[in-house]
């Protein structure tokens, strides 16, 4: 199909019934070949049984449709079997391969916490422990503050205490 033109509706709903009869008539095949392969099969693993006869003879058969029966049991027995197991191997494997991949661990996040909430998680709920870090640290604020206050000065005066000090050396 060009770029340019697009299909006409009446087109594509009959390009579209065509498909569906299509698949419609493999269907229909399949059916028959399933519903033949079933007469085959059944043909040959389960003969017609022959119902004339005395007791003996249908007591017999009897037996011997029980005996199948009981072979049919076990084998689907082992086939439920086989897929239960392979069903554990395959989770088994889906968490291996999760194990392997790694697990993403979400991206943690600030929580505020006071010391003493910290301490009490680390110390555990049995030791009770309070500080108040919060005034000290207020503390040394305000001591920084003075000694930057006085620090400040007048610089000239710094100067020349410096200057002094630098004669006192230089004498001795």
């Amino acid at each position: 199909m060009s770029e340019g033109k697009k299909m006409t509706s009446s087109r594509r709903h009959h390009l579209k019934s065509l498909m569906l009869q299509i698949a419609a008539n493999w269907l229909e095949k399949e059916a028959a070949e399933i519903a033949a392969a079933k007469e085959t099969y059944m043909a040959e693993n389960c003969p017609t049984p022959d119902l004339n006869g005395d007791q003996a003879a249908l007591m017999e058969i009897c037996r011997k449709l029980y005996q199948s029966l009981d072979k049919i049991d076990e084998d689907r027995y082992d086939a439920e079997a086989k897929v239960a197991k392979t069903d554990k191997e395959i989770e088994e494997l889906k968490l291996k391969v999760v194990e392997l991949a790694g697990v993403k661990k979400p991206a943690l996040k600030k929580v505020r916490m006071s010391a003493d909430a910290m301490l009490q998680a680390l110390l555990g709920g049995k030791h009770k422990v309070t500080m108040d870090l919060r005034s000290n640290l207020k503390q040394v604020k305000k001591e920084v503050k003075e000694e930057g206050a006085e620090a400040v000065g007048d610089w000239r005066k710094n100067i020349e205490d410096k200057a002094d000090r630098k004669k006192m050396f230089e004498t001795s």
